[in-house]
Protein backbone atom coordinates (compact mmCIF):
# COMPACT_ATOMS: atom_id res chain seq x y z
CA UNK A 1 0.00 0.00 0.00
CA UNK A 2 1.01 3.62 -0.39
CA UNK A 3 2.37 6.61 1.91
CA UNK A 4 -1.43 7.36 2.35
CA UNK A 5 -2.68 3.67 4.17
CA UNK A 6 0.72 3.88 6.87
CA UNK A 7 -0.45 4.55 10.39
CA UNK A 8 1.99 4.14 13.64
CA UNK A 9 2.00 0.23 14.47
CA UNK A 10 1.26 0.39 18.40
CA UNK A 11 2.21 -2.80 18.77
CA UNK A 12 6.40 -2.04 18.69
CA UNK A 13 6.67 1.84 17.37
CA UNK A 14 7.48 0.98 13.37
CA UNK A 15 5.61 2.13 10.79
CA UNK A 16 4.51 -0.14 7.88
CA UNK A 17 2.95 -0.87 5.06
CA UNK A 18 1.02 -3.91 4.73
CA UNK A 19 -1.73 -5.05 7.17
CA UNK A 20 -1.38 -8.41 6.69
CA UNK A 21 1.78 -7.80 8.92
CA UNK A 22 -0.78 -8.02 11.86
CA UNK A 23 -1.80 -11.68 11.41
CA UNK A 24 -0.43 -12.06 15.21
CA UNK A 25 -2.22 -9.40 16.19
CA UNK A 26 -3.68 -9.90 20.06
CA UNK A 27 -5.94 -12.54 20.02
CA UNK A 28 -8.49 -11.95 23.29
CA UNK A 29 -10.58 -10.38 21.07
CA UNK A 30 -12.81 -11.67 18.13
CA UNK A 31 -11.17 -9.86 15.69
CA UNK A 32 -7.93 -8.23 15.09
CA UNK A 33 -8.77 -4.80 13.34
CA UNK A 34 -11.20 -2.25 14.07
CA UNK A 35 -12.75 0.79 12.45
CA UNK A 36 -11.38 4.25 12.95
CA UNK A 37 -10.52 7.80 11.24
CA UNK A 38 -7.41 8.08 9.81
CA UNK A 39 -5.74 11.55 9.19
CA UNK A 40 -2.96 11.03 6.55
CA UNK A 41 -2.10 14.38 5.68
CA UNK A 42 -3.43 18.22 7.53
CA UNK A 43 -6.52 20.04 5.44
CA UNK A 44 -10.03 20.84 6.32
CA UNK A 45 -12.56 17.82 7.22
CA UNK A 46 -12.39 16.45 4.13
CA UNK A 47 -9.23 14.59 5.08
CA UNK A 48 -10.81 12.58 7.72
CA UNK A 49 -11.22 9.05 6.05
CA UNK A 50 -13.11 6.27 8.11
CA UNK A 51 -11.29 2.93 7.78
CA UNK A 52 -12.25 -0.94 8.65
CA UNK A 53 -9.06 -2.11 8.67
CA UNK A 54 -7.01 -0.12 11.38
CA UNK A 55 -5.17 -2.76 13.70
CA UNK A 56 -6.67 -3.07 17.22
CA UNK A 57 -3.75 -1.64 19.35
CA UNK A 58 -2.24 -3.73 21.79
CA UNK A 59 -1.58 -2.56 25.42
CA UNK A 60 1.97 -2.74 26.93
CA UNK A 61 2.20 -3.96 30.84
CA UNK A 62 1.16 -0.57 32.32
CA UNK A 63 -1.41 0.06 29.64
CA UNK A 64 -5.17 -0.62 29.73
CA UNK A 65 -7.53 -1.33 26.04
CA UNK A 66 -10.71 0.22 25.68
CA UNK A 67 -13.91 -0.52 23.56
CA UNK A 68 -14.94 2.73 23.37
CA UNK A 69 -19.05 3.58 23.20
CA UNK A 70 -18.55 7.30 22.74
CA UNK A 71 -15.76 9.95 21.76
CA UNK A 72 -15.41 13.61 22.79
CA UNK A 73 -15.10 16.17 20.39
CA UNK A 74 -13.15 19.23 20.80
CA UNK A 75 -12.01 22.09 18.54
CA UNK A 76 -8.42 21.38 19.32
CA UNK A 77 -9.11 18.21 17.22
CA UNK A 78 -10.04 20.54 14.28
CA UNK A 79 -6.86 22.56 14.40
CA UNK A 80 -4.61 19.61 14.88
CA UNK A 81 -6.15 18.08 11.89
CA UNK A 82 -5.77 21.34 9.75
CA UNK A 83 -1.98 21.52 11.01
CA UNK A 84 -2.77 24.83 12.75
CA UNK A 85 -1.34 24.31 16.35
CA UNK A 86 2.10 24.28 18.03
CA UNK A 87 2.58 20.30 18.53
CA UNK A 88 1.38 17.80 15.61
CA UNK A 89 1.26 14.47 15.60
CA UNK A 90 3.17 12.40 12.85
CA UNK A 91 0.84 11.19 10.17
CA UNK A 92 -0.91 9.38 9.27
CA UNK A 93 -2.59 9.52 13.30
CA UNK A 94 -6.14 8.78 14.64
CA UNK A 95 -7.65 11.98 16.26
CA UNK A 96 -9.11 12.78 19.35
CA UNK A 97 -8.24 11.93 23.17
CA UNK A 98 -11.44 11.71 25.03
CA UNK A 99 -13.43 8.23 25.02
CA UNK A 100 -15.57 6.47 27.26
CA UNK A 101 -16.12 2.94 27.22
CA UNK A 102 -15.11 -0.27 29.11
CA UNK A 103 -11.58 -1.98 29.62
CA UNK A 104 -11.43 -4.80 27.63
CA UNK A 105 -7.79 -5.98 28.32
CA UNK A 106 -5.88 -4.27 31.70
CA UNK A 107 -1.88 -5.00 31.33
CA UNK A 108 0.07 -6.81 34.17
CA UNK A 109 1.29 -3.95 35.89
CA UNK A 110 -1.92 -1.95 36.63
CA UNK A 111 -3.00 -1.41 39.63
CA UNK A 112 -5.97 0.78 39.96
CA UNK A 113 -8.21 -0.45 37.48
CA UNK A 114 -9.31 -3.88 35.70
CA UNK A 115 -11.27 -5.53 32.73
CA UNK A 116 -14.75 -4.22 32.90
CA UNK A 117 -14.34 -0.91 34.53
CA UNK A 118 -16.23 1.94 32.79
CA UNK A 119 -13.75 4.30 32.38
CA UNK A 120 -13.61 7.62 30.59
CA UNK A 121 -10.09 9.51 29.75
CA UNK A 122 -8.86 13.15 29.97
CA UNK A 123 -5.63 13.63 27.60
CA UNK A 124 -2.76 11.63 25.84
CA UNK A 125 -4.66 8.62 24.58
CA UNK A 126 -1.75 7.21 23.21
CA UNK A 127 -3.92 5.48 19.44
CA UNK A 128 -6.17 7.76 19.45
CA UNK A 129 -9.33 8.18 20.21
CA UNK A 130 -11.73 8.52 17.36
CA UNK A 131 -11.75 4.53 16.93
CA UNK A 132 -13.49 1.42 18.57
CA UNK A 133 -10.90 0.58 20.65
CA UNK A 134 -7.74 2.46 21.86
CA UNK A 135 -4.80 2.59 24.27
CA UNK A 136 -4.04 4.49 27.39
CA UNK A 137 -2.41 4.79 30.93
CA UNK A 138 -4.44 4.75 33.95
CA UNK A 139 -2.83 7.69 34.78
CA UNK A 140 -5.16 9.39 31.90
CA UNK A 141 -8.69 7.56 33.16
CA UNK A 142 -11.37 8.38 35.78
CA UNK A 143 -13.93 5.86 36.71
CA UNK A 144 -17.59 6.45 35.53
CA UNK A 145 -19.94 6.06 38.05
CA UNK A 146 -23.16 4.21 37.53
CA UNK A 147 -25.29 7.32 36.97
CA UNK A 148 -23.33 8.63 34.33
CA UNK A 149 -23.35 7.29 31.21
CA UNK A 150 -20.96 6.64 28.47
CA UNK A 151 -22.05 9.87 26.31
CA UNK A 152 -21.76 12.04 29.29
CA UNK A 153 -18.29 10.40 30.50
CA UNK A 154 -16.69 11.65 26.94
CA UNK A 155 -18.18 14.95 27.95
CA UNK A 156 -16.07 14.73 30.67
CA UNK A 157 -12.44 15.07 29.69
CA UNK A 158 -10.95 18.34 27.96
CA UNK A 159 -14.05 20.82 28.68
CA UNK A 160 -14.03 20.09 32.67
CA UNK A 161 -10.33 19.82 33.16
CA UNK A 162 -9.63 22.74 31.01
CA UNK A 163 -12.41 24.26 33.11
CA UNK A 164 -11.29 23.53 36.42
CA UNK A 165 -7.74 24.46 35.79
CA UNK A 166 -8.92 28.38 34.40
CA UNK A 167 -10.87 28.83 36.82
CA UNK A 168 -9.34 27.28 39.78
CA UNK A 169 -5.97 26.93 39.19
CA UNK A 170 -5.01 29.99 37.21
CA UNK A 171 -8.00 32.56 37.94
CA UNK A 172 -7.62 31.20 41.69
CA UNK A 173 -11.57 31.88 42.22
CA UNK A 174 -13.13 32.47 45.35
CA UNK A 175 -16.92 32.40 46.39
CA UNK A 176 -17.03 35.67 46.50
CA UNK A 177 -15.83 36.55 42.77
CA UNK A 178 -18.36 37.15 39.90
CA UNK A 179 -17.57 35.12 36.85
CA UNK A 180 -18.53 35.74 33.36
CA UNK A 181 -17.89 32.64 30.97
CA UNK A 182 -17.93 34.20 27.58
CA UNK A 183 -19.14 31.75 25.43
CA UNK A 184 -20.86 29.51 28.50
CA UNK A 185 -22.74 27.17 25.63
CA UNK A 186 -20.23 24.90 24.95
CA UNK A 187 -18.70 22.25 26.64
CA UNK A 188 -16.13 23.97 28.43
CA UNK A 189 -18.20 26.78 28.95
CA UNK A 190 -20.61 24.33 30.45
CA UNK A 191 -18.55 22.88 32.77
CA UNK A 192 -17.23 26.05 33.87
CA UNK A 193 -20.44 26.91 34.98
CA UNK A 194 -20.81 24.51 37.06
CA UNK A 195 -17.98 24.11 39.00
CA UNK A 196 -17.83 27.91 39.85
CA UNK A 197 -21.83 27.93 40.86
CA UNK A 198 -20.81 24.95 42.97
CA UNK A 199 -18.19 27.20 44.67
CA UNK A 200 -20.81 29.62 45.36
CA UNK A 201 -19.79 32.20 42.80
CA UNK A 202 -22.25 34.60 41.45
CA UNK A 203 -22.25 33.15 37.75
CA UNK A 204 -22.75 34.73 34.59
CA UNK A 205 -22.43 33.24 31.11
CA UNK A 206 -23.04 34.22 27.42
CA UNK A 207 -24.53 32.00 24.14
CA UNK A 208 -25.43 32.83 20.76
CA UNK A 209 -29.22 31.28 20.63
CA UNK A 210 -31.98 30.78 22.61
CA UNK A 211 -31.23 27.19 22.86
CA UNK A 212 -27.36 27.64 24.57
CA UNK A 213 -29.17 30.50 26.62
CA UNK A 214 -31.62 28.03 27.86
CA UNK A 215 -29.03 25.48 28.78
CA UNK A 216 -27.32 27.90 30.91
CA UNK A 217 -30.96 28.96 32.77
CA UNK A 218 -31.15 24.85 33.24
CA UNK A 219 -27.73 24.99 35.16
CA UNK A 220 -28.82 27.43 37.33
CA UNK A 221 -26.58 30.22 36.01
CA UNK A 222 -27.48 33.55 37.78
CA UNK A 223 -27.48 35.96 34.51
CA UNK A 224 -27.48 34.85 31.31
CA UNK A 225 -27.23 37.39 27.82
CA UNK A 226 -26.98 37.17 24.50
CA UNK A 227 -23.23 37.88 23.01
CA UNK A 228 -25.12 38.44 19.69
CA UNK A 229 -26.88 40.67 20.28
CA UNK A 230 -25.98 44.70 20.34
CA UNK A 231 -25.20 46.66 24.11
CA UNK A 232 -24.73 42.93 25.92
CA UNK A 233 -21.92 44.50 27.74
CA UNK A 234 -23.34 46.78 28.80
CA UNK A 235 -25.94 44.90 30.35
CA UNK A 236 -23.04 42.92 32.03
CA UNK A 237 -21.64 45.89 33.64
CA UNK A 238 -25.22 47.13 35.01
CA UNK A 239 -25.85 43.80 36.39
CA UNK A 240 -22.24 43.36 38.32
CA UNK A 241 -22.28 46.67 39.46
CA UNK A 242 -18.58 47.78 37.90
CA UNK A 243 -17.85 44.57 36.20
CA UNK A 244 -16.96 40.54 36.94
CA UNK A 245 -13.79 39.89 38.79
CA UNK A 246 -13.10 37.02 36.12
CA UNK A 247 -13.88 36.49 32.85
CA UNK A 248 -13.05 32.78 31.10
CA UNK A 249 -12.74 33.60 27.46
CA UNK A 250 -13.55 30.98 24.68
CA UNK A 251 -13.02 33.48 21.68
CA UNK A 252 -10.45 35.69 22.90
CA UNK A 253 -9.58 36.82 19.12
CA UNK A 254 -12.86 38.70 18.72
CA UNK A 255 -13.78 39.45 22.27
CA UNK A 256 -10.13 40.27 23.99
CA UNK A 257 -10.47 43.43 23.72
CA UNK A 258 -13.73 44.05 25.64
CA UNK A 259 -13.29 41.82 28.17
CA UNK A 260 -10.48 44.30 29.13
CA UNK A 261 -13.25 47.37 29.18
CA UNK A 262 -15.70 45.01 31.13
CA UNK A 263 -13.31 43.60 34.18
CA UNK A 264 -13.60 45.59 37.73
CA UNK A 265 -10.32 46.36 39.04
CA UNK A 266 -7.82 43.66 39.50
CA UNK A 267 -9.83 41.18 37.82
CA UNK A 268 -8.33 38.62 35.40
CA UNK A 269 -8.89 37.61 31.67
CA UNK A 270 -8.59 33.87 31.30
CA UNK A 271 -8.13 32.72 27.62
CA UNK A 272 -9.34 29.69 26.90
CA UNK A 273 -9.68 29.51 23.38
CA UNK A 274 -8.49 31.49 20.15
CA UNK A 275 -8.95 31.28 16.56
CA UNK A 276 -6.42 34.49 15.46
CA UNK A 277 -5.12 37.43 16.51
CA UNK A 278 -6.33 40.68 18.06
CA UNK A 279 -5.04 43.97 18.96
CA UNK A 280 -5.51 44.93 22.36
CA UNK A 281 -5.30 48.62 24.19
CA UNK A 282 -2.68 47.76 26.82
CA UNK A 283 -3.78 51.20 28.89
CA UNK A 284 -6.82 49.12 29.38
CA UNK A 285 -4.89 46.68 31.76
CA UNK A 286 -2.94 49.61 33.09
CA UNK A 287 -5.91 51.77 34.29
CA UNK A 288 -7.30 48.79 36.65
CA UNK A 289 -4.80 46.52 37.07
CA UNK A 290 -6.23 43.71 35.62
CA UNK A 291 -4.33 40.68 34.11
CA UNK A 292 -4.84 38.58 31.27
CA UNK A 293 -3.77 34.40 31.83
CA UNK A 294 -3.43 31.77 29.27
CA UNK A 295 -4.40 28.35 29.81
CA UNK A 296 -3.49 24.94 27.74
CA UNK A 297 -4.66 21.60 29.45
CA UNK A 298 -1.78 19.75 27.59
CA UNK A 299 1.18 21.68 30.07
CA UNK A 300 -0.18 20.86 32.69
CA UNK A 301 2.06 19.20 35.66
CA UNK A 302 1.32 15.81 37.08
CA UNK A 303 0.28 17.24 40.58
CA UNK A 304 -2.32 19.85 38.74
CA UNK A 305 -3.61 16.11 36.84
CA UNK A 306 -4.03 14.70 39.88
CA UNK A 307 -5.86 17.21 42.21
CA UNK A 308 -8.00 18.03 38.95
CA UNK A 309 -8.99 14.33 38.76
CA UNK A 310 -9.96 13.77 42.27
CA UNK A 311 -11.92 16.78 42.37
CA UNK A 312 -13.82 16.21 38.85
CA UNK A 313 -14.07 12.37 40.16
CA UNK A 314 -15.96 13.37 43.28
CA UNK A 315 -18.20 16.23 41.37
CA UNK A 316 -19.57 13.37 38.94
CA UNK A 317 -19.63 10.74 41.86
CA UNK A 318 -21.53 13.09 43.85
CA UNK A 319 -23.72 14.64 40.88
CA UNK A 320 -22.81 18.22 41.36
CA UNK A 321 -20.96 17.87 37.82
CA UNK A 322 -23.31 16.66 35.16
CA UNK A 323 -21.75 16.57 31.64
CA UNK A 324 -24.50 18.14 28.75
CA UNK A 325 -24.20 16.50 25.71
CA UNK A 326 -25.08 18.06 22.35
CA UNK A 327 -25.06 17.43 19.04
CA UNK A 328 -24.20 13.41 18.50
CA UNK A 329 -22.73 11.69 15.25
CA UNK A 330 -21.82 8.50 14.20
CA UNK A 331 -18.18 7.80 14.11
CA UNK A 332 -18.80 7.55 10.22
CA UNK A 333 -19.67 11.04 10.41
CA UNK A 334 -16.69 12.62 12.08
CA UNK A 335 -15.94 14.84 9.05
CA UNK A 336 -19.57 16.25 9.05
CA UNK A 337 -19.39 17.12 13.33
CA UNK A 338 -15.72 19.00 12.58
CA UNK A 339 -17.25 21.36 10.31
CA UNK A 340 -20.33 21.57 12.98
CA UNK A 341 -18.47 22.66 16.13
CA UNK A 342 -16.26 25.17 14.15
CA UNK A 343 -19.16 26.58 12.00
CA UNK A 344 -22.02 26.03 14.34
CA UNK A 345 -22.15 29.39 16.53
CA UNK A 346 -25.07 28.32 18.39
CA UNK A 347 -23.37 24.96 20.36
CA UNK A 348 -24.67 23.85 23.37
CA UNK A 349 -22.96 21.01 25.22
CA UNK A 350 -20.26 18.56 23.95
CA UNK A 351 -20.43 17.37 20.61
CA UNK A 352 -20.18 13.38 20.55
CA UNK A 353 -19.58 10.39 18.29
CA UNK A 354 -21.34 7.88 18.79
CA UNK A 355 -19.22 4.28 17.92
Amino acid sequence: MGKNSRILDHFNGRKVDEWDMFVKAIPVLSTTVMRAVIVSKFGGPEVLEVRRDIPIPKPEASEVLIKVAAIGINPVDTYIRAGNYGRLPELPYIPGNDVAGTIVQAGADVKNFKEGDRVATFMRVKSGAYAEYCVTHPDWLIQIPENCDFRKGAAVGVPYFTAYKALLLKAKAKPTDVVLVHGASGGVGLAACQLALSQGMTTLGTAGSEEGMEALRGLGVHHVFNHKEEGYTEKITKVTGGGPTIILEMLSNVNLNEDLKLLAPNGVVVVVGCRGTIDINPRLLMAKETQIQGVALGVSQPEEFALMNRAISAGLKQGWLDPVVGKEFSLNNAARAHEEIIHNTGAKGKMVLIV
